[in-house]
């Protein structure tokens, strides 16, 4: 049954983040569609009334954004840095409802589990019962390396709901399981064992749960254009590194972890990134519709420049720089900035750009050399 919640919750969330990139890409479509320079590439088009359709939902959200922009009083912003991810109203209550759906059929599984087995509490007082009257049998039994997989329903079955990108998620330290299993093993007065098994419980489930079901939102939940996703991710990743032995490079379900979020900012690159080309006459005139389309797009470009940057320490050197040097930077931004009038904004562009460089990429370079790729 948590398997099948399992399921159902990840393809609720895959299916709604999916939805979002093809609305995108239809955007990106439709409007370049819309601004061909070439005059006799007339397309027939059958599907005119849904691109008009298209093209008026885009522009309401667009002017939605910026009216909460203009309330905030939000500066330095560009056209092309937000995240557009907003939902109509049906979309959203239609969403609302299968994720409550399954938080209730979640809340319903154990229900028909004697008390003693019900929660990590009564799991937890068993053992430690157990460990206080027959610590030899205990120990012989091998239960320190067996309860990770003890409590794997329990903890499983908390975290169906969880989903880090969004704003009402609980973060993992303050759900029920951990304050739970926190100090399994610990009894007050008693000398701390460095080679217990039990005091490696929470690190261990961590390792075997939180981050398997981290690589999966990884690749087909994050959504690497979204700053809010981006942010929120780093800060957890950089917290889980710091606080839980388990989470290192030689552990396997770590290192599927930063597979998954080189995977998904590989399938960025190929599926959402689009720098249209001008000439400088018609880029000139920087009300103009085409105008308007290559500085967003330039801008979105930057903007996902400095979201592949934040993973600096997390991800390696060298694949970051290929991913956002060479499948970014100079394969893209540059194309654009080449294009683009010799002005105010394009110096700004270029400002933006080096200062989310890393400084650490230049610590140790002599002072006439730099980074090959740039």
């Amino acid at each position: 049954m948590i398997n099948d919640l399992e399921t159902r919750m990840n393809n609720l969330l895959r299916n709604r983040s999916a939805k979002f990139a093809s609305r995108r890409q239809q955007d990106i479509q439709d409007q370049c569609q819309a601004y061909m320079t070439n005059k006799a590439q007339v397309v027939v088009d059958h599907d005119n009334q849904l691109r008009q359709r298209r093209i008026a939902e885009r522009e309401a959200r667009r002017a939605r954004r910026r009216r909460g922009r203009e309330g905030k009083n939000i500066s330095g912003h560009h056209e092309g840095l937000s995240s557009d991810d907003e939902e109509n109203q049906s979309e959203i209550t239609k969403y609302c409802q299968e994720r409550d759906e399954i938080e209730m059929r979640a809340s319903e599984v154990i229900e028909d589990v004697v008390d003693d087995f019900s929660d990590t509490d009564c799991v937890r007082e068993r053992f430690m019962s157990w460990k206080r009257k027959y610590g030899d049998t205990y120990k012989e039994a091998y239960i320190g390396l067996c309860l990770p997989k003890l409590v794997n329903p329990f903890v499983r079955l908390q975290l169906i709901n969880w989903n880090p990108f969004d704003e009402r998620c609980k973060d993992v330290e303050e759900m029920k399981w951990f304050d739970s299993l926190l100090f399994y093993g610990f009894e007050e007065g008693s000398p701390i064992d460095k080679d217990d098994d039990d005091n490696k419980l929470i690190p261990a489930v961590v390792d075997k749960i939180v981050l398997p079901k981290l690589s999966y939102l990884a690749e087909n939940v994050w959504d690497p254009l979204s700053t809010t996703h981006t942010c929120r991710f780093v800060k957890l990743v950089k917290k889980l590194l710091k606080d839980y032995p388990t989470v290192n490079a030689n552990s396997k379900n770590t290192q599927n972890l930063l597979k998954a979020l080189v995977l998904r900012m590989k399938k960025t690159l190929d599926d959402d990134v689009f720098m249209p080309l001008y000439p400088k006459t018609v880029l000139e005139n920087r009300n103009s519709g085409p105008s308007v389309f290559f500085h967003r797009q330039s801008w979105t470009c930057i903007k996902l420049l400095g979201h592949f940057l934040s993973w600096d320490g997390i991800i390696s050197r060298k694949v970051l720089q290929g991913l956002a040097l060479d499948g970014l930077l100079n394969r893209y931004i540059l194309l654009g900035l080449q294009t683009a009038p010799f002005n105010q904004e394009t110096l700004l562009k270029c400002q933006t750009i080096v200062s989310s460089l890393p400084k650490t990429w230049f610590e140790e370079l002599n002072e006439d050399k730099t980074i090959p790729q740039l």
